[in-house]
């Protein structure tokens, strides 16, 4: 499945090669052209005529960089987005090329005191343990600059859901990656970028080489579907649909075009939800900040515990958001 491959490869933000050879080989024979910029960003260009029209989806995914050797074989760390300090301690990860083993270490709530147990937890309280016994044998077999990421499995999860690591993004490199399986009546870009967890660092470039007329970001975003949130505090939820954004922190999307969007969406017989929160932001504010800008939008699939070791998405969301992307691209005249 190719969204297994996808969640399994290992490409956090400023590590991304393995996703993209990845994508290179999955999209060669449906575009016309495949460049890699200096940033890493893949741009593929699907000719045709009418509007220039630019799909985003970003290949990095949140995990952490190694920064110190500690005296007794440990490694100090930093994170590489916005993972949460709460979810990383006594998780797997793994580290580097060489896929090295660690395990995130925090003391024991034994040892802990009445404020430790109480007060949030940060990065300067975890260490990663690869089991080395000194500073001199961890160096042997890891950098510093050397990432690391969750060893989460992809999986099913039962009643048609899917878990997995890197949901953001690599649901919306798939749904891209099948959107480019197809012909349509625009001049169809591609944009497969880096960077975007810590701060759409790749769009910025891969929008300025392109200039579209339209930009869509396709996303993994946030969903809180669980019983002790309020409704009106769930900004998705899961098996409801593709989500339909109206405004995050980098952009307001274009009213024209998420209406069309929908109206798309509502004659294609396809279900679609509004995402209903502000927070956070994509690639999308890259392509309306750059240039002469452009009518922006973008269409998510929900991820439960986004940004942690694991997500949780529906395989009906992902399929018809892979649906409704296509049949807008097909609205064109």
């Amino acid at each position: 499945m190719l969204l297994e491959k996808l969640s399994m490869a290992h490409g956090p933000s400023g590590y991304e090669g393995d996703v993209r050879n990845i994508i290179k080989e999955e999209i060669k024979p449906y575009v016309d052209e495949i460049k890699v910029d200096l940033m890493g960003n893949i741009i593929a260009h699907k000719k045709g005529n009418g509007p220039k029209v630019l799909l985003d989806a970003h290949m990095d995914e949140v995990g952490f960089i190694i920064t110190k050797y500690n005296e007794d074989g440990t490694l100090k760390f930093a994170s590489l987005g916005g993972v949460n300090a709460k979810v990383a301690p006594c998780k797997v990860v793994y580290i580097g090329k060489n896929k090295i083993k660690g395990v995130i270490g925090l003391k024991p709530i034994h040892l802990q005191s009445a404020k430790e147990r109480t007060s949030a937890l940060s990065y300067d309280d975890y260490c990663i343990d690869i089991g080395a016994n000194s500073k001199e044998e961890v160096k042997k077999v890891i950098a510093l600059g050397d990432y690391a990421i969750f060893d989460t499995v992809f999986g099913d999860f039962g009643n048609g859901l899917l878990k997995g690591k890197a949901f953001d993004d690599r649901v919306g490199c798939a749904v891209l990656i099948e959107a480019l399986k197809e012909n349509y009546n625009c001049d169809l870009y591609a944009a497969f970028t880096v960077q975007e967890e810590i701060g759409d660092r790749g769009a910025l470039i891969s929008s300025y080489e392109v200039q579209p007329d339209i930009g869509l970001a396709l996303e993994g975003t946030i969903c809180a579907d669980m019983a002790n949130v309020p409704k009106h505090l769930r900004a998705t939820e899961i098996g409801k649909g593709p989500a339909i954004s109206m405004m995050d922190r980098t952009s307001i999307f274009d009213r024209e075009l998420t209406e069309k969007i929908m109206k798309v969406a509502e004659d294609s017989n396809i279900p679609y939800q509004r995402r209903r929160a502000t927070a956070g932001g994509n690639d999308a504010g890259a392509m309306v900040s750059t240039g002469v800008g452009a009518k922006v939008a973008t269409i998510s699939v929900p991820c439960r515990y986004i940004h942690s070791s694991v997500s949780v998405i529906s395989k009906d969301d992902f399929e018809n958001t892979t649906k409704l992307v296509k049949a807008w691209l097909k609205s064109f005249k």
